[in-house]
C-alpha cells in the first residue's frame, strides 16, 4: 500500500522537522535517521544468531 507522499507533503514534513529541531541539528537528525534505517535493513538481512543459539538442543542432565 503506497503512502502517497508527494512533493507538497514532503515539504510540509521538512518544515515541521526544521521548526522542531532547528537548522543546527538538522544534519545530526538526518544522520541518525539514516543510520537507523541502515541498521534496520542490516538486521532484516542477517540471520538471527541469538535465536539459533537458543534453538540448539541441549544435552539432557545426567542423573547418576
Amino acid at each position: 500500500m503506497p503512502l502517497g507522499l508527494g512533493m507538497p507533503e514532503l515539504v510540509v514534513l521538512f518544515v515541521i522537522v526544521l521548526l522542531i529541531f532547528g537548522v543546527g541539528r538538522l544534519p545530526e537528525v538526518g544522520g541518525a535517521l539514516g543510520k537507523g534505517i541502515r541498521d534496520f535493513r542490516k538486521g532484516m538481512l542477517e540471520p538471527d544468531n541469538d535465536n539459533k543459539a537458543k534453538q540448539e538442543p541441549q544435552e539432557p542432565a545426567k542423573n547418576g
